[in-house]
């Protein structure tokens, strides 16, 4: 099964082939403001240094959230058009489980998303995958509180976060991520919305109005 991944939910674009556990091309590229503009110009030649047409792909995996809202949506928009234009199957990943899956050989991953105002988004997993505490918006001295509960364990991000701990940069193992996403099921590309998990600014301003 050739599969497609894509994750703009940062300012990096990360992108891959893989086809039965093999990486045909991938993409590690930060595009800061030029995301939306550059994402989809980066995959197309993705395709062509792959040799392949974007009809080639049996799947679709696409990072749906959290992290800089402009981002999620510049990949969804890109995963649901192939998906439905071309009439491939499509799955989502949270970005906090994605991360979670790079190479690092603690006990505990906390991937961490910096969401300004001393909050962040944030998850717990242990080093077989498996998540332990759900992907959230907390704030930083929450997030330590539970902290407490663990040791050996790891922050991966690639944002300057000021909590301590061991942290690593992260750099996306593809071919775990979509091993363990490309058995989920499909599901049809007009539900495929972005998970937030908090309120954008506007609607922030418009609930104190309310």
């Amino acid at each position: 099964m050739k599969c497609l991944y894509i994750d703009t939910s940062s300012s990096f674009l990360y992108s891959a082939i893989v086809d039965n556990n093999k990486l045909l091309a991938s993409i590690s590229k930060e595009l800061l403001n030029g995301l939306s503009k550059e994402a989809l110009i980066h995959i197309s030649e993705m395709f062509n240094k792959a040799q392949l047409k974007p009809n080639d792909i049996d799947k679709i995996i696409v990072v749906n959230g959290p992290g800089s809202f402009t981002g999620i949506r510049v990949g969804i928009t890109i995963a649901k058009i192939f998906a439905w234009g071309l009439k491939k199957e499509i799955s989502v990943v949270n970005s906090l489980e994605a991360m979670s899956l790079a190479n690092v050989r603690n006990k505990y991953i906390v991937p961490i998303i910096d969401a300004r105002r001393n909050y962040v988004y944030a998850a717990i997993y242990n080093n077989k995958g498996i998540e332990l505490v759900k992907p959230q918006y907390i704030s930083l001295d929450d997030l330590k509180k539970i902290l407490d509960n663990y040791s050996n364990y790891v922050f991966v991000t690639h944002d300057v976060i000021d909590i301590q701990g061991k942290k690593v940069k992260y750099y996306p193992n593809f071919l775990k991520i979509v091993k363990k996403v490309s058995k989920r099921e499909s599901i049809n590309p007009h539900f495929v919305n972005p998970s937030y998990l908090k309120l954008t600014e506007a609607e922030e301003k418009n609930c104190k109005l309310c």
